[in-house]
């Protein structure tokens, strides 16, 4: 589960995309890209991808088209993106769980999320914390902890659905301390944190924003988050690796692809866009107030993160006993 030594392991060749090699042309982004996003209008990952929209018009002078296709668990969207002419004019918005999790969750996907895809860039990332209600007697976590420990059987938790990292954060916690936590899956984050803060639960892994009006309000408390570093908006907030939890370090992520058989100019052209888009300062700034943090990446480096998550997510998911209902 320690991310460094996944990056060591030999897994990050087995899992490397096997693409076609294709002769080498001049490519310039000449007309819209269509950008295949697996959520709904609304969602913050679809905002976060129209903020970098407008970027990305100012600096190739073509329009990306935002495609929402929710549902499935990416898998819509996945099989889109994976289907899609390799011209460099459709590019796949894919998460986290739809690269790293899906495949070992799922005893069968409608795309191959090694094989079908070539990696352009990171994208963005997303840190969770774990809030509790206010209720809960336990101000940080090793309280929290201490409590539920006293408590066995009467202590849950909820993730935003089933399978992915808000999910396996809390499986993961129940490991490393001898908690028994309840899980207890929602759809979405918004009913996830309606009951948290009804207090039908006593925990939840979210994004802060979701909690935020809450803790101002003084009905949610935050113990920890997930990020690398303190977030700017909660500079009190530890992480949990300061509190010597490195396996809870997670960032729900976004990585963007392109059809496997995609020639590298159109990958190289696209690469360069969406880095400059990101490095754009107004963008970066948009972000950061939805509490983004940009990834941008070599393609190189995009498919050895997405090789070291996946081997990371598998033995989770293992470790849970998760399946998925297909």
């Amino acid at each position: 589960m320690n991310r460094s030594a996944l990056l060591r392991c030999g897994l990050l060749i087995a899992l490397a995309p096997h693409c076609a090699a294709y002769a080498q042309d001049p490519f310039t982004i000449d007309r819209p890209v269509r950008l295949i996003v697996p959520f709904a209008a609304g969602n913050t990952l679809d905002s976060s991808a129209r903020v970098v929209a407008e970027a990305f018009l100012r600096i190739t002078g073509q329009p990306l088209i935002v495609d929402n296709k929710p549902g499935g668990a990416g898998s819509i969207a996945a099989h889109l993106g994976a289907s899609a002419a390799p011209d460099g004019y459709t590019v796949l918005m894919a998460s986290s769980g739809m690269l790293a999790i899906n495949p070992h969750a799922f005893s069968r996907l409608n795309y191959d999320p090694v094989n079908d895809f070539k990696a352009v860039t990171g994208f963005v990332g997303s840190p969770m914390v774990m809030a509790v209600n206010k209720n809960v007697p336990a101000d940080n976590l090793q309280g929290f902890i201490d409590w539920t420990l006293k408590n066995p059987g009467k202590v849950s938790y909820a993730s935003f659905t089933a399978g992915n990292p808000s999910h396996f954060a809390g499986m993961i916690l129940n490991k490393r301390t001898g908690m028994d936590m309840a899980h207890v899956p929602y759809n979405g984050t918004s009913p996830a944190v309606q009951n948290l803060i009804g207090e039908q639960i006593q925990a939840a892994f979210v994004n802060s924003l979701a909690v935020a009006p809450y803790l101002a309000e003084g009905r949610v408390k935050i113990l920890a988050t997930t990020s690398p570093k303190r977030r700017p908006n909660l500079p009190n907030v530890p992480t949990f690796t300061e509190l010597g939890y490195p396996e809870l370090e997670i960032l729900l992520w976004t990585t963007l692809m392109v059809p496997c058989n995609t020639p590298e100019a159109p990958v190289r052209a696209l690469h360069a866009a969406f880095v400059k888009a990101l490095a754009d300062k107004e963008v970066e700034s948009k972000l950061n107030n939805m509490d983004f943090v940009t990834m941008p990446s070599t393609p190189e480096e995009t498919t050895r993160f997405i090789a070291s998550e996946s081997a990371r997510w598998k033995e989770a998911v293992r470790l849970s006993g998760f399946k998925a209902t297909e």
